[in-house]
């Protein structure tokens, strides 16, 4: 239901190999598989965003996407700091990370937490005009799945008050950490972990609505409850 395509030939279902992107500390815990970025992408839901600014200064913002093809769409308002930076396009790394759990150690030090994590880094460019309507109804069909076909569409001062960054998905680091510590366990000391679940509940009507809830709500909310199921793990 994510509507996601893992290439099955070698060179396209690695990540590319490059020094600037090896993680250095736990490096273990890196993937090198395709699968496993699109895999946090498709249970993501925020990415955030760091570039520097026009006037120099450094920023990180939150961003909704969707992944299309080979590409991340970014959606946001035309009145942030990061439109002015990216008429031209802009170097920048979208973040997506997932919290798991808490893991206990024999010590605070060992203990640490299970995430998934996926670092995107490279220029984005704003999508054109003849493609903007499009990329909207490829991010709202991603968190909002049927919703578009249910209401009136954009206004043009509502597009013009939006714009897309397309980020290419050429360039990424991942890091995951799941199931037990890493030592085994002792005598005289509860060692574990403590899982942590992201639940999709159930729709909530606005007060004074007079119609039955709409089928892309019931869409929504199983898509969303099939890409957050993450089976347990005790490696």
């Amino acid at each position: 239901m994510s509507g996601m395509t893992v290439s099955t030939t070698n060179a396209d279902s690695q990540l590319l190999d490059s020094p600037d992107l090896l993680v250095r500390r736990y490096k273990w815990l890196q993937r090198r598989e395709r699968g496993d970025l699109l895999a946090i992408l498709d249970a993501g839901t925020i990415a955030h965003v760091g570039f520097v600014r026009a006037d120099g200064k450094p920023m990180v913002i939150p961003m909704a996407y969707a992944q299309d093809g080979d590409f991340l769409l970014m959606h946001g308002s035309t009145g942030s700091g990061l439109t002015k930076s990216a008429n031209a396009g802009v170097d920048l790394v979208a973040t997506i990370s997932i919290f798991d759990g808490l893991v206990y150690a024999q010590s605070l030090f060992d203990s640490t937490v299970n995430y998934r994590c996926a670092m995107i880094f490279g220029n984005a460019e704003p999508v054109s005009a003849d493609e903007h309507l499009d990329c909207i109804r490829i991010i709202s069909d991603r968190l909002m799945p049927g919703r578009w076909a249910e209401v009136r569409p954009p206004t043009k001062r509502e597009l013009a008050a939006t714009y897309v960054l397309r980020l290419p998905l050429e360039v990424a680091s991942v890091k995951v950490r799941e199931g037990q510590p890493t030592e085994d366990a002792c005598t005289g000391i509860w060692t574990g972990y403590v899982p942590f679940e992201s639940v999709v509940g159930d729709p909530v009507s606005q007060p004074g609505v007079d119609v039955v809830q709409a089928q892309s709500i019931t869409t929504a909310t199983d898509v969303w409850r099939e890409r957050l199921q993450r089976p347990s793990s005790d490696s």
